[in-house]
């Protein structure tokens, strides 16, 4: 069965740090770029950060940049997000997701994902 599952979300403080997770089944990772995207209450799906293949290259949007950290082990078939300095603003479903180009200029084709994992809760209290 292919699936990607997120874990590491919960309940922090503001000004805490939370890793999340993102574990593959039934595919390789390795030959994927890979994204967190996150929804938080009252707006759309939107990019966090992006990773290439061989972990290169990555991107952040502006909100994150300086606070969050995306890594990948292919040995483990696994995608993070270290984030540090959270705010209540980050509060919000984080999503793991497979396939998608760079998201130049801040612009993220959200349609050519080929996997989304299942998300992951993240409360960040003030």
């Amino acid at each position: 069965q292919v699936q990607l599952v997120e874990s590491g979300g919960g309940l922090v403080q503001a000004g805490g740090s939370l890793r999340l997770s993102c574990t593959a089944s039934g595919f390789a990772l390795r030959f994927l770029t890979l994204a967190w995207f996150r929804q938080v209450p009252g707006k759309e799906r939107e990019g966090v950060s992006y990773i290439s293949v061989d972990g290169s290259s990555t991107y952040y949007t502006d909100f994150v940049k300086g606070r969050f950290t995306i890594s990948r082990d292919n040995a483990k078939n696994t995608l993070y997000l270290q984030m540090n300095s959270l705010k209540p603003e980050d509060t919000g479903i984080y999503y793991c997701a497979t396939g998608l180009p760079y998201p130049y200029g801040g612009r993220w084709n959200q349609q050519s994902v080929k996997y989304w994992g299942q998300g992951t809760q993240v409360t960040v209290s003030s």
